[in-house]
């Protein structure tokens, strides 16, 4: 697998705009601190959407309290907090749905 970092992502954003990476780095920054903080600013939930790449949401869950640790079988007390949703957008989920090749196949399992 593949890991993509916020340098990889500078540097395609460099690319596609024909600017030098130190010049894109903070404006990739600025979207990354703006999307960080519009999350921890939910109360206790937002929505972000963004076209043609998909839904950030922050949700509630539920306090369980009679949630099992499965390595102890411990009942446990878990509270209610928040988590992160993506939904990706038609866009993507069409392309992601598209099967794959054999040969990825085969790179894949070997």
């Amino acid at each position: 697998m593949i890991t993509y970092t916020k340098r990889d992502i500078v540097r395609r954003v460099a690319d596609q705009l024909d600017e030098p990476m130190v010049q894109t780095e903070p404006w990739v920054d600025a979207v990354l601190v703006a999307l960080r903080e519009t999350m921890m600013d939910a109360d206790p939930t937002c929505r972000i959407e963004l076209r043609d790449f998909g839904v950030f949401e922050v949700k509630k869950t539920k306090a369980k309290p009679r949630a099992r640790n499965p390595r102890t079988n411990e009942e446990i007390y878990v509270p209610a907090h928040r988590k992160t949703h993506f939904k990706p957008s038609k866009l993507l989920k069409q392309f992601l749905k598209q099967p794959l090749e054999e040969e990825d196949l085969e790179e894949m399992e070997g």
